[in-house]
């Protein structure tokens, strides 16, 4: 059954268990250094609309969360197209995997806006590792598409998805 209110869209049965609200996540292969900090700010921002909390875990400790940037066939039957086209997907709870593609164009604080900016669309996909569909309003973080050197945060429509697929 699929919740429609809004412009937003939620599986009411992809989420998180009331007894996991402290996810953690973790960086997978060689994640560049400069797109961490971009990550950890979108799950900040997440953070400060529900009642989630996140913590980075590393070395061999388990997670909730990975975050990873890959190209191509990668092994989850959602290969990559290269430059353009798909640039990143997550999978709905409680799978927790999070995949950049690693040939597109990427930027962050408003740095080299010739790419795709980091933090968006690390915001857009935590938005479905918490299990929040696309949205129809184009100023939401959860609308489907993203345009170069294009900058969103969270809007009233995503923060009203995820309040009611939570019951906040």
């Amino acid at each position: 059954m699929i919740h429609a209110a809004s412009h937003y869209s939620v599986y009411t049965w992809k989420k998180w268990e009331p007894s996991n609200r402290n996810l953690t996540y973790k960086f997978l292969g060689d994640f560049p250094e400069t797109a961490k900090f971009p990550a950890a700010l979108a799950f900040k921002r997440w953070a400060s609309v529900t009642q989630f909390t996140f913590s980075e875990v590393g070395g061999a400790e388990l997670s909730d969360l990975t975050l990873e940037f890959v190209r191509g066939d990668h092994g989850d039957g959602l290969p990559f197209d290269g430059e353009g086209g798909f640039l990143a997907h997550a999978f709905y709870p409680t799978d927790g995997r999070l995949h950049y593609d690693l040939d597109d164009k990427w930027f962050y604080l408003f740095i080299n806006k010739k790419g795709f900016d980091l933090w968006s669309l690390s915001l857009h996909e935590i938005g479905h590792l918490l299990g929040l569909q696309h949205s129809t309003v184009e100023t939401a973080i959860m609308y489907p598409t993203f345009s170069r050197g294009e900058t969103k945060d969270l809007d009233q429509d995503d923060i009203q998805g995820i309040k009611a697929l939570y019951n906040l």
